[in-house]
């Protein structure tokens, strides 16, 4: 996007605030405008708002927020703004998630969202699920502080630190939905992404090394030590890289399926950790 060159007025009117998000580049500028004018609390505040969006701010950071799976959550500058088709992993994980619950004794289904940004996948499934334990990790400050705005009124509990590294011991062999919205962007690709990605998201966030499935390996290597007999890892990925994140995910142990969307031109692998306490009883 282009800088807005000249100062905008105090008081923006519709049109004036969708000419200036189109001069800048925005290709909805129209949807975007009344987002922005919804938003702003005051002329002020939508000027100062129009102007940082027309510098290329994400929509997101503008906002403050992004709709995903039905809510709104926080997204601060500086954060990864959680992605419309990562709802497919929410979706499948509530699949798993809903039969799975023991109903009867009413026992929380323990939920760990890894490389959580913003949090919005771990409060999106905690919001669907009750009753839950959830917790929550990753390794920038910024995007634990943001998490922790989104999960604490679903009594979850945000880790700043490595993967697996600042979890509670406790949680070893409880958990049944881990989710890890790792990145897996080859290192070499990132240059092509969008300026809105590259320039004011981590790229801790995007960048998945050589293949973009450095994380991915690094988290199913661990994975069976924390999952449940029978507890799901769910991993989004590109469906280019899907067979080699399927062979990482059975190096592991796990029993890897693949599932994917056309609608969300997502594809997410299920990993399965094997319950051998039920193979018993079956045979």
């Amino acid at each position: 996007m282009s800088t807005y060159p000249s100062p905008l007025p105090p008081t923006l009117s519709r049109s004036t605030v969708v000419t200036t998000l189109r001069s800048a580049g925005c290709v909805f500028a129209e949807d975007e405008a009344e987002l922005l004018l919804s938003t702003a609390r005051t002329p002020a505040d939508l000027a100062a708002m129009v102007r940082r969006r027309a510098d290329g701010l994400p929509l997101e950071h503008v906002l403050g927020w992004a709709e995903f799976h039905g809510r709104r959550m926080a997204v601060d500058p500086g954060v990864f703004v959680p992605r419309r088709r990562t709802e497919f992993l929410v979706e499948r994980a509530l699949a798993l998630a809903g039969p799975s619950a023991d109903r009867t004794s009413r026992r929380p289904t323990v939920l760990v969202d890894l490389c959580c940004g913003s949090g919005a996948v771990g409060a999106a499934l905690a919001a669907a699920l009750d009753p839950v334990e959830l917790h929550a990790a990753d390794i920038e400050p910024a995007a634990v502080r943001c998490a922790r705005r989104n999960v604490a009124a679903l009594g979850g509990e945000v880790y700043e630190g490595d993967l697996y590294a600042p979890l509670p011991g406790g949680l070893r062999g409880r958990i049944d939905i881990l989710v890890a919205n790792v990145p897996y962007v080859p290192t070499e690709e990132v240059g092509l992404l969008p300026p809105e990605a590259r320039e004011h998201e981590p790229l801790v966030a995007l960048d998945g090394g050589a293949d973009g499935l450095d994380v991915l390996r690094r988290v199913t290597r661990e994975a069976t030590g924390w999952l449940a007999p029978g507890g799901h890892l769910l991993v989004e990925t590109s469906e280019r890289q899907a067979e080699r994140a399927v062979e990482a995910f059975a190096d592991a142990g796990l029993l890897p399926q693949v599932a994917t969307s056309d609608e969300w031109y997502a594809t997410v692998i299920v990993g399965t950790r094997p319950d051998q306490r039920r193979a018993s009883r079956d045979g």
